[in-house]
């Protein structure tokens, strides 16, 4: 069976790739991942695998394990925030996996204001609107949600609105790439407020 290596590859430029995050891709024989991904790493021989899905990616995983020597699956930012990798590691298992880290554009967002983030409450709205109980939620000083899809600022809105009126939103949209935009406005005005899925929203009471 292939070697599996689980390759964070940061927020997306190509600028925030460690270098053994481009040495296990390009020393992989199949580089399997999302189109964005797969093209941070041009000068691979390996063949590409395009997947957005977790179970294509274990279908594809399953398929390629007996042929090749080493599979890189690319996930964006960190494999340990809301990625491809844990159902990877589900179905292969921890010994079968090689994990290695990268930068989360949760890491970079805080980066960006120049903000603590080891006492934040991590929250993620990537796939649908989060469980957690808004009003519980809203004790915190510190929220950063991982927005991952258009429709998530509005709960993120909520969220802010009651946090209190005193709340900030430390909005980071598309970190790294040449169309980033931060900016720091009242958690009031996300009301509305139209950001692409590549957001991260850091909420912070004053």
């Amino acid at each position: 069976m292939a070697e599996i290596t689980i390759v964070g590859c940061g927020p997306g430029s190509a600028d925030y790739l460690t270098p053994i995050a481009r040495r296990a891709a390009l020393e992989a024989d199949v580089l399997l991942g999302s189109p964005r991904l797969i093209s941070l790493f041009p000068e691979s021989k390996a063949q590409r695998v395009e997947v957005t899905r977790s179970l294509i990616a274990v279908s594809e995983i399953s398929k390629w394990a007996p042929k090749v020597k080493k599979i890189a699956v690319l996930v964006s930012g960190d494999p340990g925030i809301s990625s491809m990798a844990k159902p990877v590691i589900r179905h292969f298992g921890a010994e079968n996996c090689r994990v290695i880290p990268g930068i989360s554009s949760v890491q970079l967002a805080f980066a960006k204001f120049g903000l603590e983030w080891s006492s934040a409450r991590f929250i993620t709205a990537h796939k649908s609107d989060p469980t957690e109980d808004i009003a519980t939620l809203a004790k915190e000083k510190k929220i950063a949600v991982l927005a991952g899809r258009e429709g998530a600022v509005e709960w993120i809105a909520r969220l802010a609105e009651a946090m209190g009126p005193g709340v900030e939103a430390k909005v980071c949209e598309n970190l790294s790439m040449p169309d980033e935009k931060v900016s720091s406005i009242p958690g009031s005005a996300l009301k509305g407020y139209k950001a692409p899925s590549m957001t991260v929203v850091i909420l912070v009471k004053k």
